[in-house]
């Protein structure tokens, strides 16, 4: 190999938190927890070994923020009380135990939730049907229900919600930092994007206030877990039901979002993009993570997306990436930084895995 990969082994501060390398696992949701949202002994195995494989940090799959409307999926975790928080210790220290931090990423699936045990409907910024179809995988079957659009006092239990389990992740659970998933289609991303949001009030309109919803909860989950407590956003374009979507502001937009999360404090922004290296708008302009970097130059930027060959990780890190994110590589390669550190040969990821049922397997712990 003729380039230089020691950058993705170097550590890195992030609001006063060492992560021992540039190398993260991802959030993929999995749906292994109880029924009742408490996270079980498969998902501590299945986490630990990521961390036990050289991951310097390790973020949960979506856990989901309340007891109304944040569910998305049967199986999904929850920290909406102390029981689903106390059941994520074991998992917490068994990522701690091996010098790896650990991000609670949390949800809110809005309008295009498949799966509920507190609510039969859905609400969104407006009453707009999802584009797409449920994800079988997920245990989903058909259309998106159209949803309900939020009223002010549902929007601030939205808030409260993510502050809340942030508190709870933090202060029970014990997890290092928080992750607010304003990215893929979820609540946060659906107030972002224009045609599902057509709301004329504070939370509608422009970039500039479409993008509020995300700003209002990053400072309300900053003032309950405080200022040492390293919280970022998730942002992407594509969504889980619209994988296609570009922003219409195109960079105009970006700067806007990005800006704005900077000016409310953000720590660290994830991107993601099918292939992060690309051009997110015009042919030859710059990435997605480059320009997360750009308007916000002093959050760290974890990127993520087809990042699991390590020539194309070792290139993200000189455009505008602090962290790389993985998902498929590291489902099939728990112990992926090892590999690259040793330049071994990595698995080729199988789709089997997350089917049919995208449940954690067996075969997947013991590898």
């Amino acid at each position: 190999m003729d380039i230089d990969t020691s950058a993705l082994f170097a550590p890195i501060v992030i609001n006063r938190r060492a992560a021992k390398n540039r190398l993260s696992v991802a959030p993929m949701t999995r749906i292994s927890a109880t029924q009742d949202g408490r996270a079980t002994e498969a998902m501590t195995r299945y986490y630990e070994r990521f961390a036990r494989g050289g991951f310097g940090t390790v973020i949960t799959e979506g856990i989901y923020t309340d007891q109304a409307f944040s569910q998305g999926y049967f199986h999904q975790p929850g920290m909406s009380d102390e029981a689903q928080a106390n059941a994520w210790k074991p998992v917490v220290n068994g990522i701690k135990a091996h010098g790896t931090l650990a991000i609670a990423q949390l949800m809110h699936a809005g309008a295009i939730s498949q799966g509920n045990r507190f609510r039969d409907t859905t609400v969104g910024p407006s009453p707009v049907q999802p584009k797409g179809e449920q994800m079988t995988f997920y245990h989903g079957k058909g259309t998106y229900a159209p949803p309900v659009a939020m009223t002010e006092a549902q929007i601030a239990d939205a808030i409260d919600g993510f502050a809340e389990s942030a508190a709870r992740a933090i202060k029970v659970a014990g997890f290092d930092a928080i992750e607010i998933h304003g990215a893929n289609g979820y609540l946060l991303d659906q107030f972002l994007t224009d045609y599902a949001n057509d709301r004329a009030d504070r939370w509608g309109g422009p970039t500039e206030k479409r993008v509020g919803l995300a700003v209002e909860t990053l400072k309300a989950v900053r003032a309950k877990v405080g200022a040492e407590v390293p919280v970022g956003v998730r942002i992407s374009q594509s969504k889980v039901n619209d994988y296609h979507h570009k922003w219409a502001g195109a960079e105009r937009d970006a700067e806007i979002i990005f800006g704005s999360l900077a000016d409310a404090g953000v720590d660290f922004i994830h991107v993601t993009e099918f292939e992060a290296w690309k051009p997110a708008f015009a042919t030859g302009g710059p990435s997605l993570m480059h320009l997360a970097k750009r308007y916000a130059p002093h959050a760290a930027i974890f990127a993520n997306g087809s990042l699991h060959i390590i020539e194309q990780a070792a290139a993200a890190l000189d455009d505008g990436a602090d962290i790389i994110s993985i998902a498929r590589g590291a489902l099939a390669n728990p112990d992926l930084p090892r590999r690259w550190s040793e330049r071994g040969v990595l698995n080729n990821f199988d789709p089997a895995i997350l089917g049919p049922i995208a449940y954690i397997k067996e075969a997947e712990l013991a590898m």
